[in-house]
């Protein structure tokens, strides 16, 4: 059985209940653990009371050089014979030459300081490393095949380092039965094919093959770092992992693991349990997370090829929160719900109230705990302990007191603080999130090709990104996080829910915060730790709902994002340069908050269903510079604001606009604005432009063909021709609201249901943009067809 993260399944609410009833069941959906708090260096968070408040954090620039220091030792590989001692092995036994090591019984125990040459195979035992004085051990691997049937092939239990050293042209091997052995029932390590309890550092150029079978491939209670070499994991539970830090600077690292492919696991100093990469090549198979650090998470370069528990078509249904697809895009926004007008037995509580006899929304802790036991009889006189993933306790997980459901962590990236990342090649296919962080996530640069089975990208907190090109080409929502700010670099995403979600990290209760820490035991350990059976002693196992990460089961929740009458103000989309592409079956741009717009381009594939809109935001959206183009359904349409300084036009269509229609937008001059196809059907299209003036005159042509460049189904260059004339108007606003007969009002009415509605419940107000004009339309039509114009400046 693996490790469990609690994360809420979701549930649908139809339309046709009355209101009362509409939101107890929304507030019980909305229950969840609570939101972890951290206090890292970077983290842009501030706590007053229970009220956790995020506000934009700055580029995190940490590198791998910030974190890992290397020695002499680390790097040093070279060996002569007459300077060190030689072991030779042969089946179940070894001949030592030299001085420090003696063999026995099948095994070989160095207790000196010094250098050891080791090369044949051992069938049947166990090269120890016992070093009183705390010296550095330089094992050589030449050529050598370790195997143990009943505990770990290497295992370091005193030295102050140990280096092996992968001989270059040489293959070698280390593995371990799927039982152990150990003195015991107290004792429980070695747990790894290759264990140590002191620093370990491998290096050179020989390749080496390492086969957890009973639980981990490779283990380090202290620092574990790779510097060179090929080296290939197969583990019943974890991979690889060090305690202190996993630091790798190079080398191919290939690993299939039931447990995590890579992880560090210190949680009780802040400046260790990280994971460092500064470059390499990794091949990561996981059945939970591929790489998870306790704290920070940092990678330079690289290149990862990452499955999680399958990939993505493993990840558990995901049902919409609402009608038409999700509570994030709410019933109102001044439009209907699921193209038709609200059930008239709802009611409609006034200025965005609920009702007074609706009950207060329950208390959301929830207690996930539970009991693990197994006893079983001793049959010889030491302890004998089965491989991982014989689920002995599946009995005792179905008695745990938890109203939610539970699921695996299967995430690609994972760090409990602070996940940066500088550079390289990233390939993922994961059941979970893709990149995640409890903190922040900070994409400095890099290339990501990501298919994801719940978000792209995560982070509880703020979730920056500076440069590097970005395609998420499936998830469930495309990038979440409490505050988003796109700097530069290409984003490509699409979600069959929310494409970006800014929303999460808002309060907390006093008894929620009492019960949250930071990282979770849980999930710092597998499944396969909690599920070896024993004999000769009990077993027992206790899991604590509160102790695991409860940020990853709170991200599932996803419920309304806005309380009753009440904003979800304090989470922000900052977007100042780079692009965006959005494709979402929910809504486009989700904001439980505000939204800016300084530059960049911008280009929204938003929901054909009138449950979402391709805008969607509780607060403003004040936009200064960059393009936008949304489209999308229309019956929860939004624009900018009005106290934008860039002028923006909405348009909305009598009827449903088939994908790939062109609209077309020019001056009375003839002078293009825009160019554009949709990749879906659409209804509305907000447009945004520096070339937009407040009191031009304009018009509106759909259909036709151009000849100019699409990227993203957004023109430039060539010419447009062809079309039909929709409508002209002059506009008077720098919001301008436009259907078939001209300037029309921004629609109005019950309010978002949480995630973005202006006016009504959740947002509690009236819309910020009204796009209201005073004038007359200049001409209205469809019939008219166009003349011939540039389609790009």
């Amino acid at each position: 059985m693996m490790k469990k993260n609690s994360q809420k399944s979701k549930s649908i609410m139809t339309g046709s209940k009355l209101w009362s009833i509409a939101m107890i069941t929304s507030l019980l959906a909305a229950c969840s653990a609570p939101a972890t708090t951290s206090s890292t260096a970077n983290a842009a968070v501030s706590t007053t009371g229970t009220t956790k408040t995020v506000s934009v954090s700055e580029s995190t620039s940490v590198k791998y050089a910030d974190l890992v220091s290397l020695d002499a030792d680390d790097t040093n590989v070279s060996w002569t014979e007459a300077d060190s001692t030689m072991i030779k092995l042969n089946g179940s036994t070894a001949t030592v030459t030299g001085s420090g090591a003696k063999a026995a019984n099948g095994s070989v125990t160095i207790s000196e300081a010094g250098t050891y040459v080791l090369s044949g195979e051992l069938t049947d035992g166990q090269i120890v490393v016992n070093v009183a004085d705390k010296g550095v051990v330089h094992l050589v691997l030449n050529g050598a095949t370790i195997h143990d049937n009943d505990s770990a092939g290497i295992y370091i239990q005193k030295a102050g380092k140990a280096v092996i050293t992968l001989e270059k042209g040489t293959k070698n091997a280390v593995s371990d039965g799927k039982t152990y052995v150990y003195a015991d029932s107290s004792t429980d390590e070695p747990d790894a094919a290759i264990f140590s309890k002191a620093d370990l550092t491998f290096n050179g150029a020989g390749q080496l093959t390492v086969t957890g079978n009973y639980n981990e491939g490779i283990t380090s209670k202290d620092d574990l770092k790779i510097i060179s070499g090929s080296i290939d994991v197969k583990a019943a539970d974890d991979g690889i992992k060090g305690k202190d830090m996993v630091a790798i600077q190079a080398g191919t690292i290939t690993i299939k693991a039931e447990g995590d492919g890579i992880k560090s696991t210190n949680d009780t100093d802040t400046t260790k349990g990280f994971v460092a990469i500064a470059d390499g090549t990794f091949n990561i198979e996981s059945g939970s997370d591929g790489i998870q650090a306790e704290t920070v998470l940092v990678t330079d370069g690289g290149t990862y090829n990452i499955v999680t528990a399958g990939g993505s078509a493993n990840a558990p249904a995901k049902v919409e929160e609402g009608p038409g697809g999700g509570f994030g895009g709410r019933f109102g926004g001044g439009g209907s719900m699921n193209g038709g007008t609200p059930p008239t037995d709802m009611g409609t509580p006034p200025d965005g109230e609920p009702p007074a006899d609706m009950p207060a929304m329950p208390n959301s802790s929830s207690s996930n705990t539970g009991s693990q036991t197994g006893t079983n009889t001793a049959a010889n006189a030491g302890t004998t302990k089965a491989a991982a993933g014989v689920d002995s306790n599946a009995d005792a997980d179905n008695t745990t007191t938890t109203t939610e459901e539970e699921s695996t962590s299967a995430k690609a990236l994972k760090a409990g603080t602070d996940l940066t990342v500088n550079g390289g090649t990233y390939t993922i296919d994961s059941m979970d999130d893709s990149l995640h962080s409890n903190s922040n996530v900070t994409v400095n640069d890099g290339t990501f090709t990501i298919q994801s089975g719940d978000d792209g990208m995560h982070a509880d907190q703020a979730l920056t990104i500076n440069g590097g090109t970005i395609k998420i080409t499936k998830s469930y929502e495309g990038l979440e996080g409490s505050i988003i700010t796109l700097n530069d670099g290409d984003v490509d995403v699409t979600a069959s829910d929310d494409g970006v979600n800014a929303a999460g990290g808002e309060t907390t209760t006093s008894d929620q915060a009492a019960n949250t820490t930071d990282k979770a035991a849980s999930d710092s350990t597998s499944a396969a730790d909690t599920n070896k059976t024993t004999t000769g002693a009990t077993a027992a196992t206790s899991t604590t709902g509160t102790t695991a990460q409860a940020t990853d089961a709170n991200q599932q929740s996803r419920g309304p994002g806005g309380m009753p009458g009440e904003s979800s103000g304090n989470n922000e989309l900052h977007i100042n340069g780079g692009s965006l592409t959005v494709n979402a079956g929910g809504d486009g741009l989700d904001a439980n908050g505000s939204i800016t717009m300084t530059g960049g381009t911008v280009i929204v594939n938003g929901p054909t269903n009138d449950g979402n809109g391709p805008l969607d935001y509780d607060g403003t959206f004040v936009i200064s510079g960059g393009v936008l183009v949304a489209a999308g359904s229309s019956g929860m349409a939004q624009g900018t604001s009005d106290a934008s300084t860039q002028n923006t036009l909405v348009m909305t269509f009598p009827e449903t606009q088939k994908a790939g229609t062109l609209v077309h937008v020019q001056d009375s001059n003839g002078n293009n604005i825009l160019t554009f196809a949709p990749v879906k059907d659409y209804q509305s299209v907000v447009v945004s432009s520096p070339d937009l003036k407040a009191d031009g005159s304009y018009v509106i042509y759909t259909g036709g063909t151009s000849t100019g460049t699409a990227t993203d189904g957004l023109y430039t260059g060539g010419t447009y021709s062809g079309g039909t004339q929709f409508v002209a108007f002059q506009s008077t606003s720098n919001v301008t609201w436009v259907n078939e007969s001209g300037v029309t009002t921004a629609r109005s009415g019950m309010g978002g249901f949480g995630g973005g509605g202006q006016g009504g419940f959740g947002g509690g107000r009236s819309r910020s943009q009204t796009g209201t004009s005073t004038g007359t339309t200049e001409t209205t039509g469809t019939t008219g067809t166009s003349g011939t114009t540039d389609s790009g400046k």
